[in-house]
């Protein structure tokens, strides 16, 4: 039979291929070849590593040391932190967790700091303790995360735990030391000093001086010297894809030709619009994503919620010890929907009401002119009242909510790209800063937008 012959002739050329060590893949399609996403799996014995496929990444693989920490109920919390928090009421596809955020960082830690190694590893003396390091900051930088993406250390602590200042990063820096006290990880101390500092580089608190040494690295995960790290590299991709919308930023480009000197992570000069692509596709996402007018809504909703719960619940005492803080996350929203207590009525209907999207009534918005933005205070409630004509329906304060929106480009005010390095090609040793009139005058001038949005808590207030 001919049609036998042929799959037999098919499947001689595929074992052939194989015998020489190539993927069946590469025959499937002459237009799609599959390359393996494990590009050091030379360097690393798979046998003993566990294999997880990421709808980003590809397949992604986890070492005997990193299993100790992902197989802790400490980490496997991250799957009930959404991501994006509120964003699936208006974003439905927008339901992936802190948990694969996580894999995807680590994964990249891994990417960067092998390429690193491979380029330039003799130069800068990086070595398996550095690798191991990186890789496990990329897993564990947001450990410590709240509920509800930075709701509830940007929003809620702040009104119940006055003048704290509390962050995710330093209850992550705690949980660390507790996974590994917990569950007896053996590790070496100096890995995990690192991991800690890491952790805390793009953060307001100072590095130790003995974080001076191989500075690079320090700019892997989280890089407080201009932005460009791997946790931005995945959650953009992961955040773009989620909720459906394009993104033409390329991280593995910039990933791909990367270089040091002099301690720092410098970037080809032709890859300038590849950098500014990372910050306004940032940008961009908090617009029309991260702080849409909706989802807003249902985020002063749930802190409203959260606010009216925390007296009878005690929610904030948890920030202060991580053995309790662990068990808080996004399901707080079902155990105080489901509850019978009285004490739980307000937060209760509150809940009700964005189930039945009955939801705070968008009012409207103020963008701030630039040349007032930088002695621009926050508008309140009380401004809102204060300011109303005495006319028609007097509005009381607990009748109106006020969102103070910020985007901008990492740096605030600043232009990032002022703390960005780059390097004409790989046989100069000089890096320099490129100014934006030296590359296109359609650049931006200014850096951050502020918008002011007034919400009603009472739908009938709002003229239709």
């Amino acid at each position: 039979d001919t049609s036998v012959l042929n799959l037999y002739l098919c499947l001689e050329c595929a074992l052939a291929g194989l015998k020489k060590g190539e993927s069946m893949g590469a025959y499937c399609n002459d237009s799609l070849t599959f390359s393996p996403n494990h590009t050091f799996a030379s360097s690393q014995n798979l046998r003993f590593s566990k294999h997880v496929h990421d709808n980003v990444h590809g397949n992604i693989y986890l070492d005997p040391l990193f299993l100790k920490f992902v197989d802790t109920e400490e980490f496997q919390r991250l799957r009930d932190l959404k991501q994006l928090g509120m964003t699936h009421m208006v974003y439905p596809g927008a339901v992936h967790s802190r948990f694969e955020h996580s894999l995807g960082v680590y994964w990249l830690a891994g990417e960067a700091v092998h390429k690193l190694k491979a380029h330039q590893g003799l130069e800068l003396g990086i070595d398996q303790f550095d690798v191991q390091t990186v890789k496990l900051a990329g897993l564990l930088h947001d450990i410590g995360h709240g509920p509800f993406s930075h709701l509830f250390e940007r929003e809620f602590l702040p009104r119940v735990l006055k003048g704290s200042k509390w962050s995710h990063e330093q209850m992550s820096v705690k949980l660390i030391d507790h996974i590994v006290d917990k569950h007896h990880i053996e590790i070496d101390t100096g890995i995990i000093r690192r991991v800690k500092e890491m952790v805390f580089a793009s953060s307001e608190f100072p590095l130790p001086k003995t974080a001076k040494e191989k500075h690079f690295l320090y700019d892997i995960v989280a890089n407080g010297r201009n932005g460009i790290d791997v946790d931005k590299f995945d959650y953009i991709v992961r955040d773009s894809r989620a909720c459906d919308l394009g993104c033409n930023f390329q991280f593995q480009r910039l990933m791909e030709t990367m270089r040091v000197l002099d301690d720092e992570i410098c970037y080809r000069a032709k890859d300038y619009l590849t950098v500014y692509k990372l910050f306004t596709t940032r940008a961009d996402l908090y617009r029309t994503v991260y702080t849409h007018a909706k989802v807003k809504a249902i985020e002063l909703m749930v802190v409203d919620a959260l606010l009216k719960a925390n007296h009878y619940l005690d929610i904030a005492s948890h920030v202060q010890d991580p053995s309790q803080y662990w068990k808080l996350d996004d399901t707080i929203i079902k155990t105080i929907e489901t509850a019978p207590d009285q004490e739980l009525r307000e937060a209760r209907d509150l809940i009700l009401r964005i189930r039945r999207r009955d939801l705070y009534q968008f009012c409207n918005e103020y963008a701030v002119p630039q040349d007032k933005m930088e002695n621009f205070k926050d508008v309140t409630a009380k401004d809102i009242i204060c300011s109303q004509k005495t006319s028609g329906v007097i509005l009381r304060e607990e009748d109106v909510v006020v969102s103070n929106v910020r985007i901008d480009l990492t740096r605030g005010m600043h232009n990032p790209f002022e703390c960005i390095k780059f390097f004409k090609d790989y046989d100069s040793e000089e890096k320099f800063s490129i100014s934006n009139d030296r590359i296109s005058h359609l650049l931006p001038t200014s850096y951050q937008d502020m918008i002011v949005r007034v919400y009603s808590k009472k739908p009938e207030l709002v003229c239709k």
